[in-house]
């Protein structure tokens, strides 16, 4: 795989000139984000953080997200944390648009650039640097991590250049899916996969699950079905889809359309509280 290309926000204002109509969508069924609407004024400083920025794209909340949380961070040259993360139960996935991250995990150093993938368990000790000159982008996931007797996450570092993708069953490869942990690992309550279609690649039916969604456009252009509609996503554009929203896809090109793709798995359906 060549050095991959993804779309990160850049922030900035629209002219006084240009119209205010976009595809921001947001339904009980699902909610779409699209990349023209992360400005300046909508970033977020983050506790413990220095010279950072980020766009909270989703957030447990009533009618929206109840699983996880999902950020745009940029941290300029200097920048970083050497406490990323308050809650000690809360599990993460760091994955790299642009620029380079100097990542410390476990005691052992990483420098992630585009492409670089972490996932950082539950407890873990992690600090994130930017020593270079450029801004450096990342998508960040959140999830409360869901123990289970037996089984127990680790953390680890890779590449989406490093990670084939598995093609699915009698796509011929218009669709595949790059799995970053063994879908059958009961010790990961998540999973942060990345999608690709290739141009005409779709998703052939509308799949209704309990799954709930978050999904990042990092490259490409496509239609996607959601509910009742076919709304039309670009790379940069966010989509959330709540548990059994019907959905499908329809890849646009000229190039590859893929996206990075939270979902919830391998857990009973909880009937009590805690």
């Amino acid at each position: 795989m060549t050095t991959p290309s993804y779309y990160a926000p850049a922030g900035g204002l629209p002219t006084q000139a240009e119209l205010l109509t976009d595809r921001a969508i947001v339904t009980e069924a699902y909610t779409v984000i699209p990349r023209g609407v992360l400005r300046d004024i909508v970033t977020s400083n983050l506790p413990g953080w220095t010279k950072t920025r980020a766009w909270v794209l989703a957030r447990p909340i009533a009618g929206f997200a109840t699983t996880f949380a999902q950020y745009s961070v940029e941290v300029a040259p200097g920048g970083g944390s050497d406490h990323p993360e308050e809650e000690a139960a809360v599990e993460s996935v760091v994955f790299v648009l642009s620029g380079a991250l100097d990542l410390v995990l476990e005691g052992e150093s990483h420098v992630m650039e585009a492409g670089g993938y972490a996932y950082v368990p539950a407890g873990a000790t992690w600090t994130v640097a930017n020593t270079g000159t450029e801004p450096v982008s990342f998508q960040w996931v959140r999830k409360e991590y869901e123990p289970l007797a037996g089984y127990r996450a680790t953390a680890f570092v890779t590449r989406d250049q490093d990670v084939a993708p598995r093609e699915m069953p009698d796509t011929d490869g218009a669709w595949a899916t790059t799995r970053f942990v063994d879908p059958d690992d009961l010790a990961h309550d998540m999973h942060v996969n990345i999608v690709t279609f290739q141009p005409g690649g779709t998703i052939p039916f509308a799949e209704t699950h309990v799954m709930e969604h978050g999904l990042y456009v990092l490259e490409g252009k496509a239609v996607y079905r959601l509910n009742d509609d076919w709304v039309e996503v670009q790379a940069g554009d966010f989509m959330w889809l709540r548990a059994f929203c019907p959905q499908a896809c329809y890849a646009g090109g000229p190039g590859p359309f893929r996206y990075l793709l939270y979902k919830d798995v391998n857990r009973q359906v909880r009937l009590t509280t805690r």
